[in-house]
C-alpha cells in the first residue's frame, strides 16, 4: 500500500494553504508531516493532532491557547511556531522543519558520551528552556524525542505547551498518579507530577537531569514493568550517581566521570523540587561551570562539588501505595522511541447481547423472563385436562405479563434516573472556571459572583508581571471544570521577588556561598586574580554591588584573591649600592642597607644580598650589605729602630715588611726611612718598605 493511500492527509491541501507531502513521524498526540506553505513558498513541519483529541472542544481550545503561548518564544534553540488552525476536524500547528535527527538517536547510537559532550548538549537544551521559563512557559514533556539535532549542528527543543494542552483537555481534570491517570513520558516525569502537584520550571530541570544521566550512562535511572511503576520510582528512589552506573550492557567502560558531574545530576534530579535549580537559567550557569571544569581537565573540584550538591537530605514528601500491577502498558513503537503516555486504570465490563457495555451490577438487576408455555398435565383417564387449567393459565399469564411490564417500567425508570444522575454528576453540575488572573481581589469577587461562584484567598506568591495584590493564579485554573456554586482559590501577588546582595568582600568562597544562599541567591562564575590588599582565598569584589536588589536565584560572580603577585628577585651583588637599591625598589621590594668592611669587595659595592634569588611579593624586604672596603690600621713609626725590631713591630701590626738599603747605607742596621710613613692608615697586609743605613 502506498503512503498516499495509507494516510488520508498526504496529498491534501490543508486549510487551503499547506500542501501535505509526506508523513515523517507519529507520536502519542499527533502526526507530523512535511508540507509546503503555498502562500510563503517554504517547507514546514505540520503537526496534526489525533482525531480523538481534536474532536474534544475543551482540548482544542486549550491547544490553541498553548500554541499561541509557544509562538511567543523567539529563541534560536526553540522550534518556531508559524501558524495554527483547523480544517475539517484536523487541528494543526505549522512549525519550523528541522532536518536531521533527535537526541534519542544520539542516546541509541552513541551513548555513553564523553562528559564534555553530554554536558554541552544538555546546556543547549537548558538554554532554550531558560528562554521559555523567562516567558513563564513550562514545557512539561522534556525528553530526547523532543530535542531536534539539525544537520548544521543546531539543537532545538520542540513541543512547548502541548503536554499542558493534553493534561487540561479532553474533559479531564488535573492528572495525578492516585487518580489512575498520568500525563507525560514516565522516564522523565518529575516526582511532584506523580504526586498530583502542579508542574513548574523545576519539573523541566528534573527532566534535563534525567537526560544528562542517560547521555552519560546510556541507560535510564529508573525501570519497571509498567509506566506507573516507573513513575513511582521517581518518587521513592534517588537517581544514582552516573559514575557508578552500568554502561547499558555495552563492552566499553564509561570512563572517568568527575564527582562534580555526579553532584550536578544529583542537584538537577533532587526529589524535593526545592533543592533543584529554580529554573533552566540557573541550570545553564551550573552546566557552564561544570563544562569549564571538564575542559580544564579537572579530575576533582571539591569546592564546585560542594556548591552543586543538594544542601540537605531529601525526605519522603508523600507515602504512596504499591504501584498497581493491572495498569495496561502501551505497546512499544517499532523504532523504540518513547512518546507521551496516557495511562488510565480500567474496570472490566460485560457486554449485553447487542454489544453494549453493561456493568455486572446492571446485569444482576435485569429481570429474567421465561418464554416457554405452561406445562399441560394429562388427565387421569388419559384425556386432556387442559380445560381444567385454561382459566388459571390465562390468569397466570396475565400476571406474568403485568409483572414483566412492571419490571420493564422499573428498569426504564432506573435507566432514566441513572442517566440523569450520570449527567448531573458528570456534566450537569459543573461549569467553567472564569479567568480571574490580573484582577484585584474585589474585581475577582465580582467576576466570580456573576458565575455563581465564591472566592477564597488560599495563598500568596511573588510575580514578575502581576501587580502586588492582584490574582496570580487560581485553583481550579481558568477554563477548568468547577462545581456550580463552588469556591475558587486565589493566589494573590506579593509583587516582584527581590533580595539584596550581601557584602561579600573579604569572605571566603564558602562563606560567600552561604551568605548568598541565605538570601536565595547563588555563586556564579569564580575568577581568581592577584591582590596586594586582600589575603589569598578571600573575595576581592563581586559582579553586583552589595545592597543591590535582584531576583531570586541570581548568580553573583566573584573575584577571589590569589594573594600578591609574585615578583622575580634580581641578584644585585657586586653592583654599586645606589644602582642596586634603585633596581629592587622599582621592582616593588623594600630595601634595607647596612655597610661592612670587606677585604674582597671594593668600597661602595654590594657585598651580600638576602634573599638573592627566587621570587617574592610586592613590599617584601630585601637586605643588602654594602662594602666599606678593607678595614685600615695605623702604620707603626719604626724609624731609628734596629732592623729586627722594626720588622717585628710591623709584622705584629699586620703588615708585610720589605727591606732596602738607602743611599747612605754604611752597615749600621738601623731604619733611616719607611713607606708608608709612620702614622698613616693602610690595609692590613700592605707592604711597608724600610730603608736601612
Amino acid at each position: 500500500m502506498s503512503l498516499r493511500r495509507a494516510d488520508q492527509l498526504v496529498g491534501r491541501l490543508l486549510d487551503g494553504r499547506y500542501d501535505v507531502r509526506e508523513r515523517i513521524a507519529r507520536g502519542g498526540m499527533a502526526t507530523v508531516y512535511q508540507a509546503v506553505d503555498t502562500r510563503l513558498d517554504r517547507v514546514v513541519a505540520l503537526k496534526v493532532m489525533h482525531r480523538h483529541l481534536a474532536d474534544d472542544d475543551a482540548f482544542a481550545a486549550r491547544f490553541v491557547r498553548e500554541a499561541r503561548a509557544a509562538a511567543r518564544l523567539n529563541h534560536a534553540g526553540v522550534v518556531a511556531v508559524f501558524d495554527q488552525g483547523e480544517d475539517d476536524g484536523a487541528v494543526y500547528l505549522a512549525m519550523e522543519l528541522v532536518p536531521g535527527g533527535t537526541l534519542r538517536d544520539v542516546v541509541r547510537d552513541e551513548a555513553p558520551l564523553d562528559p564534555v559532550r553530554a554536558v554541552t548538549l544538555v546546556e543547549q537544551v537548558a538554554t532554550a528552556l531558560a528562554a521559555a521559563h523567562a516567558a513563564d512557559i513550562v514545557h512539561r514533556d522534556v525528553k530526547p524525542e523532543n530535542v531536534l539535532l539539525g544537520t548544521d549542528g543546531s539543537v532545538k527543543v520542540a513541543d512547548f505547551g502541548l503536554a499542558r494542552a493534553l493534561e487540561s483537555g479532553a474533559g479531564q481534570s488535573t492528572a495525578t498518579a492516585t487518580s489512575g491517570l498520568l500525563i507525560g513520558t514516565v522516564s522523565y516525569l518529575a516526582p511532584e507530577l506523580v504526586l498530583g502537584q502542579a508542574a513548574d520550571a523545576r519539573s523541566d530541570v528534573y527532566a534535563c537531569g534525567i537526560m544528562l544521566y542517560e547521555l552519560l550512562t546510556a541507560v535510564k535511572p529508573h525501570g519497571g514493568d509498567t509506566p506507573i511503576q516507573v513513575a513511582y520510582q521517581h518518587v521513592h528512589a534517588d537517581v544514582p550517581a552516573p559514575s557508578r552506573a552500568g554502561a547499558g550492557g555495552r563492552a566499553e567502560p564509561l570512563g572517568a566521570i568527575p564527582d562534580y558531574v555526579d553532584a550536578l545530576v544529583a542537584r538537577a534530579t533532587a526529589r524535593d523540587r526545592d533543592l533543584r535549580p529554580t529554573d533552566a537559567g540557573v541550570l545553564v550557569r551550573q552546566l557552564r561551570m561544570v563544562r569549564s571544569a571538564l575542559v580544564q581537565g579537572l579530575a576533582d573540584d571539591a569546592e564546585l562539588s560542594a556548591d552543586l550538591r543538594p544542601r540537605r537530605s531529601v525526605g519522603e514528601s508523600a507515602v504512596l501505595a504499591d504501584p498497581p500491577t493491572d495498569v495496561p502498558t502501551p505497546t512499544p513503537l517499532p523504532d523504540d522511541r518513547e512518546h507521551t503516555v496516557v495511562v488510565a486504570a480500567t474496570r472490566p465490563a460485560s457486554r449485553s447481547a447487542n454489544g453494549a457495555a453493561v456493568s455486572t451490577q446492571t446485569l444482576d438487576r435485569m429481570p429474567v423472563q421465561d418464554s416457554t408455555e405452561p406445562a399441560v398435565a394429562p388427565g387421569p383417564a388419559g384425556g386432556s385436562t387442559r380445560s381444567r387449567y385454561t382459566d388459571a393459565g390465562r390468569i397466570e399469564a396475565r400476571r406474568r405479563r403485568r409483572r414483566g411490564r412492571l419490571l420493564l417500567a422499573i428498569v426504564l425508570v432506573l435507566a432514566v434516573a441513572a442517566g440523569s444522575a450520570g449527567w448531573w454528576f458528570g456534566v450537569g453540575r459543573w461549569s467553567e472556571t472564569p479567568r480571574l488572573v490580573q484582577m484585584t481581589r474585589s474585581e475577582a469577587d465580582v467576576a466570580a459572583s456573576r458565575s455563581g461562584l465564591s472566592i477564597v484567598v488560599s495563598d500568596t506568591a511573588y510575580s514578575e508581571r502581576v501587580p502586588k495584590g492582584a490574582v496570580v493564579r487560581t485553583n481550579p485554573s481558568p477554563g477548568d471544570r468547577i462545581e456550580d456554586g463552588g469556591t475558587v482559590g486565589l493566589t494573590l501577588s506579593r509583587g516582584k521577588e527581590r533580595y539584596p546582595v550581601p557584602e561579600l568582600v573579604g569572605l571566603t568562597r564558602a562563606e560567600a556561598s552561604d551568605a548568598l544562599a541565605a538570601d536565595k541567591l547563588e555563586v556564579g562564575a569564580m575568577r581568581r586574580e592577584y591582590s596586594e590588599r586582600v589575603d589569598q582565598g578571600e573575595i576581592i569584589r563581586s559582579s553586583t554591588q552589595a545592597g543591590t536588589s535582584v531576583r531570586p536565584a541570581t548568580a553573583v560572580d566573584v573575584w577571589v584573591s590569589r594573594g600578591p603577585r609574585p615578583i622575580d628577585i634580581v641578584d644585585v651583588t657586586g653592583e654599586p649600592a645606589g644602582t642596586a637599591e634603585s633596581t629592587l625598589r622599582t621592582a616593588g621590594f623594600k630595601v634595607r642597607v647596612r655597610e661592612a668592611f670587606d677585604d674582597g669587595v671594593a668600597d661602595g659595592l654590594v657585598a651580600a644580598q638576602t634573599p638573592s634569588s627566587g621570587s617574592g611579593v610586592r613590599g617584601q624586604v630585601v637586605r643588602l650589605v654594602v662594602s666599606k672596603g678593607p678595614q685600615l690600621v695605623e702604620v707603626p713609626d719604626v724609624r731609628g729602630a734596629g732592623v729586627e725590631a722594626a720588622r717585628a713591630e710591623l709584622s705584629q701590626a699586620g703588615f708585610t715588611v720589605e727591606e732596602e738599603q738607602s743611599e747612605l747605607y754604611v752597615g749600621l742596621g738601623f731604619v733611616g726611612r719607611q713607606s708608608p710613613a709612620g702614622g698613616e692608615l693602610a690595609a692590613p697586609g700592605t707592604t711597608v718598605v724600610i730603608g736601612l743605613v
